[in-house]
């Protein structure tokens, strides 16, 4: 699915990620999405957006907790505010916060690591 495909504006985020996922490998990232909903949710999501990365559920919200991750709340529920973190051995070396628009997020996370690669 390339990146002019159907994404609602809830998910671009996602479906960046999703598009530019080959060039983020080749870079040596791994994807991995983070969502407050729970895995039934996400699976459901992942499936029909076609997202080939992992999304990791925390309905709980205890990696918002343990890492002070910006929420808000909407209806109901508490969700996470869209960012992007790139860890290297186990360190988080950069925040990408606030991601706007979100669409264009995964290539400037692509670009980032570009630079620092060299």
């Amino acid at each position: 699915m390339g990146r002019d495909a159907w994404c609602p504006r809830l998910h671009a985020q996602s479906c960046g990620f999703r598009d530019h996922g080959a060039g983020l490998r080749e870079l040596g990232a791994t994807v991995v999405g983070l969502s407050a909903q729970t895995i039934e949710e996400q699976r459901e999501t992942a499936e029909r957006l076609q997202l080939p990365h992992a999304v990791a559920a925390d309905p709980d919200l205890r990696l918002a907790e343990a890492l002070r991750l910006p929420t808000f709340d909407f209806e109901d529920r508490t969700l996470y505010r869209r960012l992007a973190l790139v860890a290297e051995s186990g360190r988080i070396v950069k925040v990408f916060y606030p991601v706007f628009p979100p669409d264009e997020n995964a290539a400037e996370v692509a670009a980032w690591l570009r630079a620092r690669l060299g």
